[in-house]
């Protein structure tokens, strides 16, 4: 009696393990197909629904199916968006039409990106905005905190709040390693058709205008404002709090420490216009002669 018990218990726990493991992959399936445009919400069946709704509230994150990335369940993600493996995608998130983001990248809460932009590997972007057709390149960190910090009355060292965002323009190339920072008073902005080389670092509350060209490690300082059509040559620096008009050209290893308030073509430390320096080149090369 007590082994036909045992086969009968046996089989009936058989039977019921098969029903669950056959309707597993059918489930998974599901999760793993998220529709155009729409949160990952899943199947309205009842049955389904709730088994659904479970993984949802206790892992948040599913597989996405097109490249095999990972995606919060309330992100919004077009059905034409890759996301490779080794991406993460965080809680509402929004990623437009045929948007590519690399392995490696983490795409951060709330950040939005328009269709066409491609994202390279092992990128930051958080508290930002990304616009249409942008290339950003490996290793590039978006929407970090600015480098804001002053001196209590008893000397202490506090950091000033960083709290707003980076709004990024349509067709912006950034180039490998390059850092811009979130804004605290005003929104770090880069307008449209900027073009932006590797190893540049873009202070908080800076704004460029559009068809920029900032050329490898040049640095900005926060609060700057720049203009339409502005160059800045390698290594050029420009000081905090400084503005720069529409249609300026700056030479290599130059630093810009007080407003540029006509166009033209600057250079030197400090940024003078481009025959002056030239001319304190020249000076500077005959009194060293004639010191020797």
């Amino acid at each position: 009696m007590a082994a036909t018990l045992w086969r009968l218990y046996s089989k009936s726990v058989r039977g019921s393990l098969q029903g669950i493991f056959l309707n597993r992959p059918f489930i998974r399936k599901q999760l793993l197909l998220p529709s155009s445009c729409q949160s990952l919400s899943f199947s309205s069946d009842h049955q389904l629904g709730s088994a659904s709704a479970e993984v949802s509230s206790n892992a948040g994150f599913l597989r996405w199916r097109n490249g095999g990335g990972t995606c919060h369940s309330s992100a919004v993600i077009d059905s034409s968006a890759l996301v490779e493996v080794g991406a993460v995608v965080h809680e509402k998130a929004v990623l437009g039409a045929e948007v590519h983001v690399g392995s490696g990248t983490v795409v951060g809460p709330s950040v939005k990106i328009g269709p066409s932009t491609r994202i390279g590997y092992n990128v930051s972007v958080s508290n930002c905005s990304i616009g249409d057709s942008c290339v950003i390149h490996n290793g590039v960190c978006i929407g970090q905190d600015g480098f804001g910090f002053y001196v209590d009355e008893h000397g202490n060292m506090l950091k000033k709040p960083q709290t707003l965002n980076v709004k990024i323009g349509n067709r912006v190339d950034i180039g490998a390693n390059t850092c811009i920072d979130r804004g605290s008073w005003r929104d770090t902005v880069i307008e449209d058709d900027t073009k932006i080389d590797n190893l540049v670092q873009i202070g908080h509350n800076v704004i460029i205008g559009k068809c920029c060209l900032l050329c490898g490690q040049v640095g900005i300082a926060g609060s700057v404002t720049i203009g339409d059509y502005v160059a800045l040559g390698g290594r050029a620096a420009v000081r905090d709090h400084v503005s720069i008009v529409s249609k300026v050209r700056l030479a290599a290893n130059s630093c810009v420490t007080k407003n540029i308030s006509e166009p033209g073509d600057f250079g030197g430390f400090p940024a003078v216009p481009i025959n002056e320096w030239r001319k304190q080149i020249v000076r500077a090369q005959i009194s060293n002669k004639r010191r020797t």
